[in-house]
């Protein structure tokens, strides 16, 4: 007797395939504007620890921002607030990430330096 062979189809595999482009096209539209938002994060804590005023806030968060690439936010989209003895940085930005044709993906970024997101 004949054993029936077992495994993937070629159909099953060009279909698995399909989907792991798709998600790789995705993955490669987002982790850039990801990795944008990681870095302004980082930006703003050592920022709010290093600054007296909004003023030398604003300006140090210029400076890395030129170092590190942030486009994304400028040092007026800042909210700067007091608590305490400690200076808050907080901002919060929507993304538009532009997919194929018409369609796009929106992504809503916030933080700050509460240590709360």
């Amino acid at each position: 007797m004949r054993k029936a062979q077992a495994g993937v189809s070629i159909t099953g595999l060009l279909v698995v395939l399909v989907i792991a482009i798709v998600v790789l096209l995705l993955a490669m539209k987002v982790i850039p504007s990801f990795m944008e938002y990681r870095t302004a994060k980082a930006t703003i804590e050592v920022v709010a620890r290093a600054g007296q005023t909004p003023a030398d806030i604003r300006r140090a968060f210029e400076n890395r921002a030129a170092i590190d690439n942030i486009e994304s936010i400028k040092p007026q989209d800042l909210e700067i607030s007091k608590e305490g003895n400690r200076m808050i940085v907080a901002f919060a930005y929507r993304k538009e990430i532009p997919l194929f044709g018409s369609v796009g993906l929106y992504i809503d970024y916030a933080a700050d330096t509460r240590g709360g997101q």
